[in-house]
Parts: structure tokens; C-alpha cells; sequence
């Protein structure tokens, strides 16, 4: 009973959605990131309160610096993006205001952010490729399934690249032992030499 339960358990934890709100101080910029694998697809839904004589600007960007989506005068709406490899995503918000004084009240974000199964329309799917209820749960489970075998298959190269790292690293520091173990040596050889040779110019011994 105790497997079944935790098979039951385990879509629960895999869900991949982000539902964060917070507030943004006037002539501010906060940025959320986040870690996504490589040919996900990324959906989110955005709700920004409105605040006169100011604005939020929306952008997402990639490590590199592409921008992916990007909303001036950003109130409310909604973007996709499918990623095209495992990277470091920024979603920014900056808060821009035309007033020079006197106290603006923070703006209210709500963001929702989607990606992998729960970033697929299955209602849509159903309608365009007429599925029945129950094709439309196997497909979501399918595509779970896959979803859950490729983060096992990253966890793994991942893994397979840390020992190989380790043990490259374990190697040039076994070398770099020996190498110094040879220089002290050498270096101890030589100062016995010179010694020898100075004691016996001072004639100290014979």
C-alpha cells in the first residue's frame, strides 16, 4: 500500500508552477529567476495593478541576454516561450514613474508561471485532435511520464559529469602532489650541496 502511495503522491511534487505576488516599490526593479530544462514549453499570466503616473515594464531574458518576451506599459496579459536549452531565466519587472515628488503606493504583481505538463492546454488538445475524457488523462499522464523520465535521465548525465570532475580533479591534484614532493626533494638535495660546499670554503669541515 505504502508504494501505491507514494505513485500517488509523486505528480503532486512534480507539478511545475510558480504562483508568486508581491509589490513594487515606485522606480524599482525586481527580477525572479529560475532553472528550466531544455525544450519545455513556458507559459505565465501576469496581473499588475494600475497606478497612475506610473508604469511597470515586463522583460525575460536568458543567461545571454535574448530577450524572450517583453511588455512596456505592462497591466495585464499573458506569454509563452518554449526554452531551447537548459539555462538561467530572468523575469524583470521595473517600475518607471513620471511624478518627481510625493508618495506613490507600491504596485500589487501577480504573476503566474507554468512550464513542462502543466503549460499544455489539454482542452485545447482535445478539441483539435477530438480525444475523449479519459485519452486526454493518458495523454497528461504520458506526457508526465516523459517529463519525470528526462529529469531522471538529466539527474544522471549530471551526475556522470560530477565524477568524471571529480576524478580529473583527484588526478591533476595527485600530480601536482608529486610534482611538489619532486621540488622539495630537489630542493632539500640542493641546499644539503650548497652548505657543503660553503662550510668547506669557510673550512668549517673537512
Amino acid at each position: 500500500m505504502a508504494p501505491l502511495r507514494v505513485l500517488v503522491l509523486l505528480p503532486l511534487l512534480l507539478h511545475s508552477v510558480a504562483s508568486i505576488s508581491f509589490f513594487l516599490p515606485i522606480r524599482t526593479r525586481k527580477c525572479l529567476k529560475e532553472e528550466i530544462h531544455k525544450d519545455v514549453l513556458v507559459t505565465g499570466e501576469y496581473d499588475i495593478s494600475e497606478q497612475a503616473n506610473s508604469k511597470v515594464n515586463l522583460k525575460i531574458t536568458d543567461s545571454s541576454g535574448h530577450i524572450l518576451y517583453s511588455k512596456e506599459d505592462a497591466t495585464k496579459g499573458k506569454f509563452a516561450f518554449t526554452t531551447e536549452d537548459y539555462d538561467m531565466f530572468e523575469v524583470c519587472f521595473e517600475s518607471k514613474s513620471q511624478m518627481a515628488l510625493g508618495r506613490v503606493p507600491d504596485q500589487l504583481i501577480n504573476l503566474n508561471m507554468k512550464h513542462g505538463v502543466e503549460a499544455k492546454n489539454y482542452e485545447e488538445i482535445a478539441k483539435v485532435e477530438k480525444l475523449k475524457p479519459l485519452e486526454v488523462e493518458l495523454r497528461r499522464l504520458e506526457d508526465l511520464s516523459e517529463s519525470i523520465v528526462n529529469d531522471f535521465a538529466y539527474m544522471k548525465k549530471r551526475e556522470e559529469e560530477m565524477r568524471d570532475t571529480n576524478e580529473s580533479t583527484n588526478t591533476r591534484v595527485l600530480y601536482f602532489s608529486v610534482f611538489s614532493m619532486c621540488c622539495l626533494i630537489g630542493l632539500a638535495t640542493w641546499q644539503v650541496f650548497y652548505l657543503r660546499r660553503f662550510f668547506k670554503a669557510k673550512k668549517l669541515i673537512e
